[in-house]
């Protein structure tokens, strides 16, 4: 096994737009000019999400062109549409006659609070995104979806730590396997081969870390209304030949990797989401896919926090 490129794969751009000073962004996945396979698999309770339910089974589409990963909450569902265009104006999508519909799946995390709220990502943002990805502008931490992303939210912003967007992938023979994730948790992130704390919740000295799970314990007697505002979203690659519905069991298997490094998680306080794309025809075991995939996840996870730099008076892993 050997790491490669998250870029290794064919038929996959990647690219990034955001506005740094409003604490926000987005990432585009373009799945080429036929698009691809596609499965979704959501474990959180407030997830903010675009034609989920094309990745459906039982849904008649058997490709997507395009995901969107970005800031904004619900606000920046908006973007998607910027990638539409992008993709009309090249002959992409799905043919109806008169046009080509591409089909645009999106999930957002909440970084309204980070810097500037009336400032959300949108169609602009993305389709700059879109030339972006022409060349290739991919990078690890405060970019991109990553741009506002923060982790160790249970006690209120003031004790969380600045988090971004991260990705790792592997080659096991022909097989590909790879994770690209924007991590902006409720909970604590940990490295899962070395069981150290990464990222997370801060003791009111600012330098310490408490651990979010047992200060979660500690509150049973705390108002049931909690804010909804934190999500880990990520999108595993594979050159495997699966369908929609293998698709969607690797993206379930892939939380997997989520539960290693993010403790707790799949909260009613995160809309976490990981959607799972196929980008070849190699033959391969499911199981292996989900079990590598899982791997890949967790380390893309710990690669988003470390890659990530202090911003908006929120410190780093890298500063701790």
């Amino acid at each position: 096994m050997k790491e490669i490129p998250i870029t290794s794969f064919d038929n996959l751009q990647i690219g990034q737009a955001e506005n740094t000073a409003a604490g926000t962004g987005c990432t585009v996945v373009l799945l080429g000019k036929d698009g691809a396979p596609a499965g979704l698999d959501v474990r959180g309770g407030g997830p903010a999400s675009r034609e989920s339910e094309l990745l459906k089974p039982l849904a008649a589409a058997q490709v997507i062109h395009a995901i969107v990963l970005a800031g904004g909450s619900a606000f920046g569902l908006d973007a998607a549409g910027g990638v539409m265009r992008y993709l009309e104006e090249r002959g992409i999508g799905f043919d109806v006659g008169v046009t080509k519909v591409p089909l645009v799946c999106q999930s957002d995390l909440f970084d309204l609070t980070v810097a500037d709220a009336r400032t959300r990502p949108d169609a602009a943002m993305a389709y700059a995104a879109c030339v972006n990805a022409e060349t290739g502008n991919y990078r690890d931490g405060n970019h991109g979806a990553g741009t506002g992303a923060t982790v160790g939210k249970l006690l209120g912003m003031e004790h969380c730590m600045k988090s971004g967007i991260g990705s790792y992938a592997v080659q096991v023979g022909d097989l590909k396997v790879g994770a690209l994730v924007a991590v902006n948790a409720v909970g604590d992130v940990y490295d899962f081969e070395t069981g150290r704390k990464v990222a997370g919740l801060r003791a009111d000295d600012g330098k310490t870390f408490l651990d979010s799970e047992r200060v979660l314990m500690q509150q049973l007697d705390a108002p049931q209304e909690k804010f909804v505002g934190n999500t880990t979203l990520g999108i595993l690659f594979t050159n495997a030949k699966l369908d929609k519905a293998r698709l969607c069991k690797a993206a379930g298997m892939a939380h997997d990797g989520y539960a290693r490094a993010i403790r707790p998680v799949h909260t009613s306080m995160d809309g976490d989401s990981i959607y799972a794309v196929s980008l070849g025809d190699v033959p391969a075991d499911l199981d292996a896919v989900g079990v590598i995939g899982a791997r890949v996840m967790a380390k893309a996870i710990v690669r988003a926090v470390e890659a990530a730099d202090s911003a908006y008076g929120f410190p780093a892993a890298r500063d701790m």
